[in-house]
């Protein structure tokens, strides 16, 4: 029984040691009665040696940047500082800047295996920005870093389980599935995944060759197909016209004649005379 509390205890602890830091829980704790004695000695050194002091106490942050300050190691009360000047206790107190601004990042090319087992290479860009500056300090290391690792392995994860086809003519919805799936793992690290997207996607060059004599293929077969309707179309039209001219045989020769004025009109020294079948073969049969 007690080595099995032991056990319980110990997984508890490894449990509880790999979750997020809860912040409220952070500031909440007081700093001891060591921490308060470092702070009023602190003070004392920066009145002593004002105005020299503030040059090393009083700092700025820009518009886009935050401050998470940490004081005797315990992160202080009041969230994140900025813009504009704040203050900071000299040998006890420490800051870390954050930037806020959305970063692009080129996901570097991964070689992937399809569903249909066909290599590929892909290339992304991911766009994410700083949304809990003290998440991200206290919860990661590095959070940029961290979150482009993530993109890297989220990014040939999904696109492992589709198939050349749907890489091709699905980008927006795997991209789309990638950001929501990097968004949701990112968040306890204080990171807003904002867009993700597939720029380009590299085919072997067998590949290539085979997929482009695919389609030169089809697109030969329906020419052909296309040709011969319109073949089965002309002919049904003169079939239709020759009807029309055997009921007036007047019709053959207004429409002889329309031909010699469309000859005529180029300017051409040649005329055609067209022999009707009949008269020839009565005169190779004579």
């Amino acid at each position: 029984m007690e080595m099995s509390g032991k056990i319980d205890s110990t997984e508890q602890n490894n449990h509880n040691s790999s979750e997020p830091i809860d912040i409220r829980e952070t500031q909440d704790d007081g700093v001891g009665l060591c921490g308060y004695l470092l702070t009023f000695c602190s003070l004392i050194m920066f009145v002593c040696t004002l105005p020299l002091s503030l040059l090393f106490c009083l700092k700025i942050v820009q518009e886009y940047e935050r401050a998470v300050i940490f004081r005797v190691g315990r992160l202080v009360k009041g969230g994140a500082r900025g813009p504009g000047i704040f203050f900071i206790l000299p040998c006890i107190d420490n800051y870390i800047k954050v930037d806020l601004r959305v970063v692009s990042f080129d996901v570097p090319p991964q070689e992937i295996l399809t569903r249909d087992s066909v290599t590929i290479t892909v290339d992304a860009v991911t766009y994410f920005r700083i949304s809990n500056p003290i998440q991200s300090v206290c919860n990661v290391e590095d959070a940029q870093r961290s979150t482009r690792l993530l993109a890297q392995t989220t990014l040939r994860n999904e696109l492992g389980t589709k198939n050349l086809s749907e890489v091709l003519l699905e980008r927006d919805t795997i991209s789309h599935s990638i950001q929501r799936i990097l968004d949701a793992a990112t968040d306890p690290w204080g990171v807003k995944v904002e867009r993700v997207e597939i720029k380009d996607v590299r085919l072997p060059q067998m590949l290539q060759r085979a997929m482009a004599a695919e389609a030169e293929a089809s697109r030969e077969a329906k020419a052909k197909v296309i040709a011969a309707e319109g073949e089965m179309n002309a002919a049904r039209a003169l079939k239709e016209a020759s009807d029309v001219i055997c009921e007036s045989p007047q019709a053959l020769q207004l429409r002889y004649l329309q031909t010699l004025q469309t000859i005529s009109a180029e300017k051409n020294s040649t005329i055609i005379f067209p022999l009707p079948i009949d008269m020839i073969q009565r005169t190779l049969g004579k």
